[in-house]
């Protein structure tokens, strides 16, 4: 049967992953790099691109070009437990241990927060997250209509909210772009390229992916190369969305410190311009953007997570999974943002290299056959270099010094590997290796 798919069906897919992606974090983290950005907006927001945007996008693509059900069997061509740890490892990054949690707190931070006073600020968290994830499981119980309740109306309703604050902000922006923070002046590409970590999405694709591919195939589509060409049609359009709305925001930030000053995060940016632009209804505008943008991505992280761990323990049925993800996910929530952001920091500088490996391995693995021989020694090398980095990352979110022997260890390595410094001192030594056990596939063969 040559079953398409119609362009309204692109289209709603393509808005269902947009929204699926697109969460408080993504807001947020582009308008702060904005604003320390400066004159070096351009290649601040090319290396934001790049992980925000580009790594989605080929973990969408490894997903449908590896024909694998879901991310624990692409995993384990690594090795089958390595496989299931590391899947499970990620689906609670991005679900309720840190991303999901951060979609309601963020909601609140910048939607609901800025009308309370700081007396009531906790007790306001409590009771606006308990309405948040309790919306999100209604919604989670029954992802067999996520197409239509997310990528019909949720996602369109997003898109259109920030199209009118980014549009008037191009058109008349706050003020002048003004000279780059330190952290931008010498290194503003790979500055952002970090920065675009912290959207968490690279990590998500693996996850969105098979979602996306289970609904193409739920209009009839089986043939894999049909459905490497759409999952492709469709990771373009809701990554050019992605692109727009970054590139918008980025510039609203940056063209925003002289009349708002610079903020240690990009919530204030956010809410300051609305109601520089549209006074109380910029308010009320900016609530609903966050509000529609964290909804729509906790309704996608906590059925993705019910839906692996049933599949991972089958006598654990889905609906109660969605009920224990709903609440724990609520309880970290309200441990509060800064805590989140502090805690999550190190975790993504240790799972990403490995996602990433995993992810350009899988492209190159039909030409050693999916071997082993490479698998193993390449992840184990960029595991080692994940080690260090989440661990730095951990000392110094938490303001502690380095001890003696992890500092001396982080400057040999810098002196001798190329980008170390930059955060990807684990790239040249993985693509060593894994040239290396390919030559090694070949000659043995």
């Amino acid at each position: 049967m040559n079953t398409k798919l119609r362009k309204s069906n692109y289209l709603a897919i393509a808005f269902m992953l947009f929204a699926l992606f697109f969460g408080a974090g993504n807001l947020i983290f582009p308008a702060q790099l904005g604003q320390l950005s400066g004159d070096n907006l351009a290649p601040a927001v090319i290396g934001f691109l790049v992980t925000g945007v580009g790594l989605p996008f080929l973990g969408i693509m490894a997903m449908g070009f590896s024909g694998k059900n879901n991310l624990q069997e692409l995993a384990s061509r690594v090795h089958p437990v390595y496989g299931v740890v590391f899947t499970a490892l990620l689906y609670l990054t991005i679900g309720p241990f840190f991303a999901a949690p951060r979609t309601g707190t963020v909601a609140f931070e910048v939607g609901i927060g800025p009308y309370l006073n700081e007396e009531s600020h906790q007790t306001g968290l409590l009771i606006f997250s308990a309405c948040f994830f309790l919306i999100t499981l209604l919604f989670s119980l029954f992802p067999s209509k996520i197409v239509d309740n997310v990528g019909k109306f949720l996602a369109p309703a997003l898109v259109i909210l920030l199209i009118i604050l980014l549009a008037v902000a191009f058109f008349n922006p706050m003020g002048s772009i003004q000279s780059p923070d330190e952290t931008y002046q010498s290194s503003a590409f790979f500055t952002g390229f970090l920065e675009g970590y912290n959207t968490m999405d690279a990590l998500a694709a693996l996850v969105f992916g098979i979602i996306i591919i289970n609904v193409i195939k739920g209009f009839g589509i089986t043939n894999n190369n049909q459905i490497l060409s759409a999952v492709t049609k469709i990771g373009l359009m809701s990554t050019a969305l992605l692109v727009i709305i970054y590139v918008g925001i980025s510039y609203l930030g940056a063209t925003s410190v002289v009349e708002l000053g610079v903020f240690d995060n990009g919530g204030p940016v956010l809410s300051g311009a609305a109601s520089h632009y549209f006074g109380t209804f910029g308010g009320i505008l900016l609530a609903a953007i966050i509000i529609l943008a964290c909804l729509t991505t906790a309704i996608g992280l906590i059925t993705a997570n019910a839906e692996y761990f049933h599949s991972l323990f089958p006598a654990l049925a889905y609906k109660p999974l969605v009920f224990f993800f709903s609440i724990l996910t609520f309880v970290i929530a309200n441990f509060g943002l800064e805590n989140i952001i502090t805690f999550s920091t190190p975790v993504l500088m240790f799972l990403y290299p490995l996602a990433m490996v995993l992810v350009l391995l899988t492209f190159v693995s039909p030409f050693f056959n999916h071997s082993r021989l490479v698998y193993i020694p390449t992840i184990a090398v960029t595991f080692i270099f994940s080690i260090i980095d989440g661990l730095v990352a951990l000392y110094k979110s938490l303001e502690i010094r380095l001890p003696e022997w992890l500092a001396t260890l982080i400057n040999n390595l810098g002196d001798v590997l190329p980008l170390y410094v930059e955060g990807l001192g684990w790239l040249l030594p993985a693509v060593i290796v894994a040239v290396i056990m390919i030559i090694v596939t070949k000659v043995k063969k």
